[in-house]
């Protein structure tokens, strides 16, 4: 940016709660650099924003409104892809207003950005793989599914540029969109800490993320059941918007077992030196989708930076990072059992050199280089002449 000039404006879409999307914020931190960033979304303004323009967290950003479901059964898609709440009240807010670029987060954001755009460059950060997105709930699949697979052949032609957390989910969209995508882990900044010794007889595992049906935490409180007292589970776990419903569940589930603890959820830049004071991390998810299939999850790269050792259940992804830093085990799948077993064949020596090589991970698996892809794409966006993003092939039929 030439000294005196005025400030670019940005814009950053994200249907979520933005102050707890830790993908989200590391990418304010970027765009803050780059320009004046207004933010769109759930909940408060984040730090990062010189402006948030809040959408009622009660209005959803599909088309879940009697009319939209019936124009989803439809399939008259185009008419319905403005026809979600939290959408409308978007266009609202942002009606009149410019910007010079436009950061669109997740598929479903896209068509709302190319329209507030007005001309302007669209960065579409997909995160994972959209259309099959929640595909192993049989009214998402039914409905959405369709829907999403529409959106991103006639959007994802239309943006400057394109970034999703790995190169697999990258070479779905290239396979069946025919766009090139960049990468941007879910990877956090590295923290000065140091792994803490183990306590004589004690493993002490932890778990951090959403207590949403789905994720598998009830194998991990199986597990755990399963192994002898030797062994902790605490799980710092964001509610679902379900009224608690899950959280309720699992707390049955557990029942009074001394070894397994609840916490409430910390904010994202405390969740490193919390987890510090454990052993190892743990995550197992069933492969329902692919996103499960070929995850890579931020709580990989939160483990190791708060220098645990790790075991997950065996994905791809997560597989090359473990096998390539040595700092975990792998379960063979995804069940209680595998997951007990893996656990129980650890010793104390082997979790202490997993969270030595953990220490030595945190060095490059951090953000540092996911910050630099974010900046050179929106760098070149607030240039002259930005083009869209490049076609490596024509786009399958969807």
């Amino acid at each position: 940016m030439v000294d005196g000039a005025p400030r670019r404006r940005i814009l950053c879409i994200s249907f979520s709660d933005i102050t707890a999307d830790a993908r989200v914020l590391r990418q304010l931190d970027v765009l803050a650099e780059l320009g004046d960033v207004t933010t769109i979304g759930y909940g408060e303004r984040p730090a990062a924003a010189a402006e948030h323009l809040a959408i009622d967290p009660s209005l959803p950003s599909l088309p879940q409104t009697p009319a939209g479901v019936l124009l989803l059964a439809a399939r008259r898609f185009d008419r319905v892809e403005f026809e979600g709440p939290a959408v409308q009240a978007a266009l609202g807010l942002l009606a009149g207003r410019r910007f010079d670029v436009v950061v669109a987060n997740e598929a479903r954001a896209m068509a709302l950005a190319h329209r507030v755009a007005d001309g302007a460059p669209v960065l579409a950060d997909l995160h994972e793989w959209a259309p099959e997105e929640r595909a192993h709930v049989a009214s998402w699949r039914l409905l959405v599914r369709p829907f999403m697979f529409h959106q991103c052949a006639k959007y994802l032609p239309l943006m400057s540029a394109v970034t999703v957390v790995n190169g697999s989910i990258g070479e779905l969209y290239r396979e069946r969109f025919g766009v090139r995508c960049r990468v941007v882990r879910n990877a956090g900044p590295r923290r000065d800490l140091e792994p803490q010794p183990l306590v004589e007889g004690r493993i002490r595992l932890v778990h951090s993320g959403g207590a949403i049906p789905g994720r598998n935490l009830e194998a991990l409180v199986e597990a755990v059941r399963g192994l002898g007292s030797g062994y902790s589970l605490d799980l710092y776990l964001v509610p679902s918007r379900d009224g608690g419903r899950y959280l309720g569940k699992l707390r049955e589930l557990i029942g009074g077992d001394p070894r397994i603890t609840l916490h409430d959820p910390v904010r994202p830049h405390e969740l490193a030196s919390t987890l510090n004071a454990y052993d190892v991390g743990v995550f197992s998810l069933p492969p329902l989708t692919p996103n499960h299939r070929l995850m890579l999850p931020n709580k990989i790269f939160d483990f190791v930076q708060a220098r645990l050792a790790v075991v997950f259940n065996s994905a791809p992804e997560t597989d090359r990072l473990i096998t390539g830093h040595g700092f975990g085990a792998i379960a063979p799948d995804h069940t209680a059992a595998a997951m007990r077993d893996t656990l129980a064949a650890l010793t104390p020596e082997q979790v202490a050199g997993y969270k030595q090589a953990a220490h030595r991970a945190a060095e490059v698996l951090n953000s540092t280089e996911d910050a630099a892809a974010t900046r050179a794409a929106v760098a070149e966006l607030l240039g002259d002449g930005a083009q869209p993003v490049s076609r490596s092939e024509p786009p399958s039929s969807v």
